[in-house]
């Protein structure tokens, strides 16, 4: 696929690749996705607003220089300022994840000042990247060093530098994702105004969405990391009735499916734990709406739970044959979940 290198959330041209019960596929303009939900219906999203989790400063027992991108929390409480990281050493987004120096040699107890900041690495985690950090100071202080000082994590296939707003979605709300929530930038108030005219229902969750890559392969199998969520009394209510009257749950993105699938549907909060993949059964969702992904991917390998490796197989022929655009700021597709086997009698 064509790596979509533009920060636009909404191009008048996005598409999305349709992938029904059955297996068959439909090339739409993704506009076009109201058509393809049916009164009764519940879309739901994550309103996690996006953190500026790339911190840059020195590994202080060294001087030597280093990048810290924030990864995971253990909750969503604000006076919870011990995140697990990637580290990396000299050098930006600019060059590829892939290509990017190992940081300095780090130790528990090693102290990073991080512009105003200083962490403190309380615990190695079975790699040379990934660490446990805490914050030194007040709750605040911290949440208020991070939105001075950080940036937007961000690759090389984009263009230019993302301001936040370039990676916040239309509904976000409370910023503790690391990454932003991408399948809800295909989200804006004109579809939300349709979905309600054609008895579709929304509602939202909160998960703090974790990285996407670490630009080591050992690591990346590691991806997604345990991811906390919150789902509101109100969004488990709405699953109950949509169920009730044989509506469908539509995903709106890897990470919606996550807590929905972790929490059973219910309301309250909790750690996101598991890995979805092909041999996952299915209880709430019945339809996901995510961006493009390639095979070796984490979030490829949910999208197994959804269909078989045949149509996805077929789908990315698709989807690679069309020129759709893969990452952030690309196009989209919708697969449901496939039809059960029915057996024959014999």
């Amino acid at each position: 696929m064509i790596a979509a290198a533009q920060t636009v959330q909404r191009p008048a041209d996005a598409r999305l690749l349709v992938i029904d019960r059955q297996g068959a596929l439909a090339h739409v303009a993704r506009s076009s996705l109201i058509d393809y939900l049916r009164p009764g219906d519940l879309l739901i999203a994550n309103d996690a607003a996006t953190l500026p989790a790339s911190l840059h400063g020195v590994h202080l027992p060294g001087g030597a220089p280093i990048e810290l991108r924030l990864a995971g929390r253990s909750s969503l409480k604000r006076e919870d300022v011990q995140f697990s990281a990637v580290a990396f050493g000299a050098g930006d987004w600019r060059t590829r994840t892939e290509d990017r120096p190992l940081p300095p040699r780090l130790a528990r107890g090693d102290q990073l000042a991080l512009g105003p900041l200083v962490a403190t690495v309380d615990a190695l985690l079975g790699h040379p990247r990934l660490v446990c950090v805490r914050f030194e100071g007040a709750a605040d202080a911290v949440w208020a060093g991070i939105a001075r000082h950080g940036r937007a994590i961000q690759y090389a296939y984009l263009e230019q530098a993302l301001a936040l707003w370039d990676v916040w979605t239309p509904i976000a709300a409370a910023p503790v994702a690391f990454e932003p929530p991408s399948a809800g930038f295909a989200l804006d108030w004109s579809l939300l105004a349709a979905l309600r005219s054609r008895g579709v229902q929304f509602a939202t969750l909160t998960l703090a969405a974790g990285i996407s890559s670490t630009g080591d392969p050992a690591l990346d199998a590691r991806l997604p990391l345990e991811e906390p969520y919150r789902i509101a009394a109100a969004t488990a209510a709405a699953i109950e009735r949509a169920k009730a009257r044989g509506g469908r749950i539509v995903a709106v993105g890897t990470t919606v499916v996550r807590a929905l699938e972790h929490a059973g549907g219910r309301s309250g909060e909790g750690i996101a734990n598991q890995r979805i993949d092909a041999d996952t059964g299915l209880r709430i969702v019945d339809a996901i709406l995510s961006g493009t992904h390639q095979p070796q991917e984490s979030h490829y390998q949910l999208l197994r739970a959804f269909q078989d490796d045949a149509t996805l197989a077929r789908a990315s022929t698709a989807l690679e044959s069309g020129g759709y655009r893969g990452h952030e700021f690309g196009d989209s597709v919708l697969i449901e979940r496939r039809a059960p086997c029915v057996a024959i009698a014999a």
